[in-house]
């Protein structure tokens, strides 16, 4: 199916056909005032505090990603930090992003993260709705439902082991 991504001066109005919109929504709806105003998304996260990932366990991201987790670092962002798990050599492995807040900036996140343009629909899990692509630098996996919004990206090129992180993390905070 099409999609079309229209951009209008500091603000992106995502239109859809059929089911594919990546809302989250039936329906298109129009952006909240924070990104209507072009006050933006808010940052990226960034590795703070080395410490546990209060919602997702490094075990299983070792197992879905198939390396070893060294450290895991968290971001200052709340109520949900962003987890940063590194891997033996110091580099990141992986990383997965949660946001609660305006159903528009959710999507906005999502379609940062897995533009529309450029990625597969994802649907899973259920009634949550976005993308996932692979790059040559590893793939991402970005859903949104609602106020929600869960990204992660991998080092790995396959978008499975994302997409089975952001699964985990969906059930451990009970979105």
């Amino acid at each position: 199916m099409r999609r079309l991504v229209l951009l209008v001066p500091a603000v992106v109005l995502l239109a859809g056909c059929g089911p594919t919109i990546v809302s989250g929504t039936a329906s298109p709806s129009r952006p909240s005032t924070a990104v209507a105003a072009g006050t933006g998304l808010p940052p990226d996260p960034q590795p703070g505090a080395t410490e546990d990932c209060p919602y997702l366990g490094s075990e299983i991201v070792a197992e879905a990603n198939g390396q070893h987790v060294s450290k895991v670092r968290v971001s200052a962002d709340q109520p949900h930090p962003a987890c940063f798990f590194y891997r033996p050599d110091g580099k990141i492995q992986l990383t997965i992003r949660v946001y609660v807040g305006q159903p528009d900036v959710a999507t906005a996140l999502v379609n940062k993260a897995a533009p529309v343009e450029t990625s597969n629909p994802a649907s899973d899990p259920a009634g949550w709705k976005g993308g996932y692509l692979s790059t040559d630098n590893g793939a991402v996996y970005a859903v949104s439902k609602g106020a929600s919004a869960v990204i992660a990206t991998t080092n790995q090129k396959q978008s499975v082991k994302a997409r089975t992180v952001v699964k985990k993390a969906i059930a451990a905070l009970k979105l």
